[in-house]
């Protein structure tokens, strides 16, 4: 079932959050808005689909406890800092802890609508990936212990032969595990498994 992608907005100004509701959503984005980074924690749930618009400056928690709070958790939702009072110390450690932007008031509209239309295609490249990563670590999970000695030999570009001799088995052997471990890891081909592979270690493909 399809998520409903939902711009968070967090804001202790109740005109900016009241302005900016109405500027992404005249786009046709949804939105909900709150006015403390508690409200937020309050309300959300983690794996909603959707970006975070988030302001330095508020009562209690401030913007940037907030998204080291959610870092901590593994709360991968995208963070976008806005704030009035930026300065390059804060840009850089928003930006080092994972912010995929750090605008400063006042901004142009459509330079934060960017910004926001960016920072959905990461989510959704970012739930598409690790959907891949559970598809492909349940197949792994299948696996016999001498079968993942061979995908990772085959993934690491060794030949049968190659693998035979250093496992101390017969070349057939060999090519019956390998043709398990492409069944059971449904992969049509060669380039296909070393794919899995890369993704199932997080590396990139």
């Amino acid at each position: 079932m399809t998520q409903v992608t939902t711009v968070f907005v967090v804001d202790d100004d109740q005109a900016m959050r009241a302005s900016l509701q109405w500027l992404i959503e005249s786009i046709g984005m949804r939105v909900e808005t709150f006015d403390s980074a508690q409200a937020f924690l309050d309300a959300y749930y983690p794996g909603r689909a959707g970006c975070l618009l988030l302001d330095v400056r508020m009562p209690g928690m401030s913007g940037l406890e907030l998204q080291a709070y959610l870092t901590r958790r593994e709360i991968r939702i995208p963070v976008i800092i806005i704030t009035g009072h930026g300065d390059v110390a804060m840009a850089v450690k928003a930006m080092k802890a994972g912010a995929v932007d750090f605008i400063e008031k006042p901004f142009d509209d459509e330079e934060l609508l960017n910004s926001i239309r960016n920072a959905l295609q990461h989510d959704e490249k970012q739930r598409a990936l690790r959907a891949q990563r559970a598809a492909i670590a349940m197949r792994l999970a299948e696996l016999t212990p001498r079968e993942h000695e061979v995908m990772s030999m085959v993934t690491d570009g060794k030949s049968n032969k190659e693998i035979a001799a250093a496992l101390g088995v017969s070349a057939k052997t060999v090519e019956v595990h390998r043709a398990r471990v492409m069944d059971k890891m449904r992969a049509n081909s060669l380039a296909e498994l070393v794919r899995m592979a890369l993704i199932a270690r997080g590396e990139p493909t």
